[in-house]
């Protein structure tokens, strides 16, 4: 069975939302175990125990918040090395559009890179010029359909990957996926 980590930092809840969503979407795969924690309750132990990880910070001046970074650079500072192969991806919720979370999903992939971390995009769009291609971003808190769509779908993509990798079911690979709906539209 695989499992998913979503580890998150919240300021004003937005991110912790945020959170809550990307859990909701990788419980949608059958088979994946979900576990959902705050950076000021996980520990390296968490990080060990999973196949995916979704990593969600507030977005701090463009970039990660100063908890997330310290949590990577000071707790998980003895594993780094013994992460290689797991599958991770991020979120992040901003004060306003054009606000840095973008950068800041770059910034929290860059880290999981470095810790040997395998990071993913999703270029399926989930409304009308509305997609995720470094990660969930929202201003504020999840509100439209869109926004929770993008973070529901980041999460599922996550889960689908482990469940791919990790427990060997190419029947939920989402590409492979796609093209037998596709092809079987054509029939």
């Amino acid at each position: 069975m695989g499992k998913v980590l979503v580890l998150y930092d919240s300021a004003s809840g937005n991110t912790g939302k945020m959170a809550e969503l990307v859990a909701k979407g990788a419980a949608k795969v059958p088979g994946i175990e979900v576990r959902l924690k705050s950076i000021d309750e996980a520990t390296p132990e968490d990080v060990l125990w999973c196949d995916g990880l979704a990593v969600g910070s507030p977005t701090n001046m463009g970039v990660l918040s100063w908890k997330m970074k310290r949590f990577w650079d000071e707790t998980m500072s003895d594993l780094w090395g013994k992460l290689d192969g797991k599958i991770a991806c991020a979120f992040s919720s901003s004060g306003g559009w054009g606000g840095g979370a973008e950068l800041a999903c770059m910034s929290l992939l860059t880290v999981l890179m470095n810790f040997g971390f395998l990071v993913f995009g999703v270029t399926d769009y989930v409304g009308k010029k509305f997609t995720l291609h470094y990660g969930a971003v929202v201003a504020g808190e999840p509100r439209t359909d869109s926004e929770i769509a993008a973070c529901e779908k980041l999460g599922e993509r996550l889960a689908q990957w482990v469940a791919v990798f990790f427990d060997g079911r190419k029947d939920l690979h989402p590409v492979l996926t796609r093209q037998e709906e596709e092809d079987e539209d054509d029939e």
